[in-house]
């Protein structure tokens, strides 16, 4: 019997921009690229060299730290060039599709008959595992540690996010096949939730169903988690995108490594806000038609959602974990009278700061990243941050504990429970400007280097 869940706390951010449910273009990218830095905690080891081909599902890098955690190709084709950065960092794999999508064979077989062992190693060789994401601290998961539960979020509340039920409805077969084949990594439960009940996913077997209702950050996963089985220290569990699901359950029922996704593109600078159908690494100039002939530097082109999405521009590529891409005005104009004007209808405030509150609620507003100010002290307590995050953690106090990298009060306020999206809303509605995502990313870095 499914659990509802009520979240009373949250903020539905009125954005304009959003994707009709239509596939406007098929995307087959000429150059793919495969970015190690899009999986937290993975060091990198290089397995090919330029020239040398793929297929696709072919291993094209490994973690130093256990040299079973691959990174596979998307594509088949031929490696055209290995980008570094600083001191030689490794920063992208980019491959040359030869369009044929030529696959690596990894067997069809049914994921009720196989044991945990045999899952992992399906998921290990064809280079899926980077999907499975462990909690504390956002990492890839640890295959020798069988988690205590693993959380699926088969919806995603963020602004403009794309629609699960469009974007993966067809897939049931395939998202039952994954849910299946996670059921064997652990001892605990495998949770899937869900906005509604009459969701096609709420029709999963071997798996909890939740239904959460409520505004933003309702679908993310760490929100899911602490109303259902909060994370205490010791405790370890995994989490999985629905693309993720998906991915796994195609590998076991075709054998093959398919990571097509359909991705929506929005944001109030999109010329024609619909879905495209693509794979992860392709590049945002593919996606050149949907911002015309606009000046690339007044735009902010997101691989992500407007909230927790990475800013990547227009010679960037789209994340391995993303199904969204906004495009946003990079706001550098000044404002005359700025925050003393109240009428400012053309303006969204979650505080009634301005006379726009009166508008009606379906009202959409052309947002662009101005911030109307600069960064200065802390000035509210938690129960203003509260009433935008429904979680029991005080995120004033752990984002404080974070900049003073206090261990012992970031364990107390909760740095267990949260990955720096899960208090994006915060970071929205802060009058003091602050990066409070970056500060959590800070103390989870810390956490992990000291913890280690």
């Amino acid at each position: 019997m499914s659990q509802t869940f009520v979240l009373k706390k949250g903020l539905n951010i009125p954005i304009a921009g959003e994707a009709e449910l239509r596939v406007s273009k098929t995307i087959a990218p000429g150059i793919v690229a495969v970015q190690p830095t899009d999986f937290k905690g993975f060091l990198p080891r290089l397995l090919v060299k330029e020239g040398d081909p793929v297929l696709c599902g072919s291993p094209v890098a490994a973690d130093k730290k256990n040299a079973d955690i691959l990174l596979t190709s998307p594509v088949s084709g031929t490696v055209k060039e290995i980008v570094r950065g600083e001191k030689r960092k490794l920063l992208a794999i980019l491959i040359e599709s030869d369009g044929k999508r030529e696959c690596a064979d990894f067997g069809v077989r049914d994921a009720a008959k196989l044991d945990a062992g045999q899952v992992r190693q399906a998921l290990l060789q064809s280079g899926l595992w980077p999907w499975l994401i462990q909690r504390p601290y956002g990492i890839i998961a640890d295959p020798e540690i069988r988690p205590r539960d693993i959380f699926v979020s088969a919806f995603d509340s963020a602004p403009l996010a794309p629609d699960a039920k469009f974007c993966f409805g067809s897939e049931l077969a395939a998202a039952q096949a994954g849910v299946c084949a996670l059921s064997k990594l652990t001892d605990g439960k495998v949770h899937v939730s869900v906005d509604d009940g009459a969701s096609p996913f709420a029709s999963l077997k071997q798996c909890e169903i939740h239904i959460f209702q409520g505004q933003h950050p309702a679908g993310n996963v760490g929100v899911q988690i602490s109303h259902i089985a909060p994370i205490c220290k010791g405790d370890t569990v995994w989490t999985v995108s629905l693309a993720g699901l998906v991915a796994i359950g195609r590998l076991f029922t075709t054998g093959r490594v398919d990571l097509t996704r359909k991705v929506a593109v929005t944001g109030p600078m999109a010329l024609d806000c619909s879905y495209v159908e693509a794979l992860p690494g392709t590049p945002m100039s593919e996606l050149r038609s949907f911002w015309g002939n606009t000046q690339e530097d007044t735009l902010r082109i997101v691989s992500g959602n407007a909230l927790s999405g990475k800013a990547v521009g227009a010679e960037g590529f789209l994340g391995f974990f993303d199904s969204q891409v906004t495009i946003l005005h990079e706001g550098k104009e000044q404002e005359l009278l700025g925050w003393i004007n109240p009428i400012r209808g053309h303006q969204f405030s979650a505080d009634r700061s301005y006379f726009s509150w009166l508008m009606p609620k379906s009202k959409k507003y052309a947002m662009d990243t101005n911030l109307h100010g600069g960064p200065r002290a802390f000035l509210m307590n938690d129960g203003y941050y509260g009433r935008v995050l429904p979680m029991d953690i005080y995120p004033v106090y752990l984002a404080k504990a974070c900049l003073a990298g206090d261990i012992e009060k970031m364990e107390k306020f909760g740095i267990y429970e949260v990955l720096p999206e899960d208090l994006a809303t915060c970071e929205f509605v802060d009058p003091s400007k602050n990066n409070i995502q970056a500060m959590i990313e800070q103390g989870i870095d810390l956490m992990l280097k000291e913890m280690a």
